[in-house]
């Protein structure tokens, strides 16, 4: 057999995969509505609520085939009663993308706009909430991955239900990486995709949520077709299939992921991750590099490292650079501030960064960088 080329990717997702992962797609073409399917399909769904702790009789996972977009497209237009609204707490660029979502379906929102290099402030949240009683939900980004930043979804959570709000969670670069209860955690939705933390491929996402709140979900105004998160879970429990042709290659590179995040253990799982982010932290620290967010500010899966005033810094020279050589960086998402960022997430450990760090040396040197890197203020 061929032997398959492994790269290290340091951007947000998709994740470095192990072969076995990207080998479970070789299988017997199948129909997709076959019996021996839906079998795969149902160990999937179990296995993913198990990672949150979730308690099948009270939550559901319902798959989509779609980027992690989809989950956030899905929870939004289905989920919100007629004439009530949403609260996005936004700081950062995947809450943005939930605010366009409201806005392309035209539903009433509240774009609480926050600071992007900090967790979100509980106590503004706490006065918008309760200045405006007909806040439905309350949608929050886990991890903002354009930054790094972390936000405390446990104490978010329980202000919503105060306020007897619906609290959305996108888990999708937490989701299997950092330990999440979504009981204990106060989350009635949480949503990620397979690329990310089970380490597997693109193109299958998941919501999981509360299996009452999806039921009562049906009555409310349908805005979405493909998209419907009732819809989609009322044929999983009628036929034990998605409504639509799934992914299906992609479903059993799933299972192995998660059989794979099983064996290594929630508690071993993350504590690689976070010395993977450590490692990287240091590594660009030690380099002179300044973070948009401080340390204790992140999620322990994101670095954003700001570009150094250097006239030979070249962005794209230096990723090629990495990139011709097995390692892939990626430029930041932080409108006007120049910054690339480093993650933690997939199949990668400290072996991993210290042959990265001397590819990216050698990269700064190509280019004529000086180190450690300078900046004017």
């Amino acid at each position: 057999m061929t032997q398959i080329k492994r790269n290290v990717l340091l951007n947000p997702g998709p994740a470095t995969t192990t072969d076995s992962v990207k080998l479970a797609q070789v299988v017997p073409d199948i129909c997709p509505r076959e019996e021996e399917f839906v079998g795969v399909m149902r160990e999937v769904e179990a296995g993913l609520l198990k990672v949150v702790h979730a308690d099948p009789v009270k939550y559901a996972a319902v798959l989509f085939c779609g980027s992690g977009t989809i989950n956030i497209d899905v929870c939004l237009n289905s989920l919100l009663p007629e004439g009530k609204k949403v609260l996005v707490v936004n700081n950062g660029a995947y809450s943005s993308r939930a605010v366009e979502v409201c806005t392309y379906y035209g539903m009433p929102h509240i774009d609480l706009k926050l600071p992007i290099d900090r967790p979100a402030d509980i106590e503004e949240i706490r006065r918008t909430l309760e200045a405006d009683r007909d806040i439905a939900i309350v949608y929050i980004t886990h991890n903002e991955t354009g930054t790094g930043v972390l936000n405390p979804i446990r104490e978010i959570g329980a202000l919503a239900h105060e306020q007897g709000a619906v609290f959305i969670v996108d888990t999708t670069s937490t989701y299997a990486i950092r330990p999440i209860d979504i009981e204990a955690d106060n989350v009635d939705f949480l949503m990620a995709s397979a690329q990310k933390g089970i380490m597997a491929m693109t193109g299958l996402s998941y919501v999981i949520g509360n299996r009452s709140l999806i039921e009562k979900s049906r009555e409310y105004p349908k805005r979405s077709y493909y998209c419907n998160l009732y819809m989609q879970y009322e044929y999983a429990i009628e036929h034990g299939e998605m409504h639509f042709t799934p992914p299906v290659q992609v479903i059993y590179a799933a299972r192995q992921g998660l059989k794979e995040y099983f064996e290594e253990g929630e508690t071993a799982k993350w504590d690689r991750h976070f010395r993977v982010f450590n490692a990287l932290y240091d590594g660009l620290e030690e380099l002179g590099f300044r973070m948009f967010v401080k340390r204790e500010d992140c999620a322990g899966l994101v670095v954003a490292a700001l570009y150094p005033d250097d006239d030979n810094w070249d962005f794209k020279r230096i990723h090629d650079h990495c990139y011709d050589r097995g390692f892939t960086i990626y430029p930041g998402k932080v409108e006007k501030r120049g910054m690339f960022r480093l993650c933690s997430l997939g199949a990668i450990d400290l072996s991993d960064i210290e042959a990265f760090f001397e590819v990216f040396k050698e990269a700064l040197n190509v280019c004529g960088v000086s180190v450690p890197v300078a900046y004017k203020e």
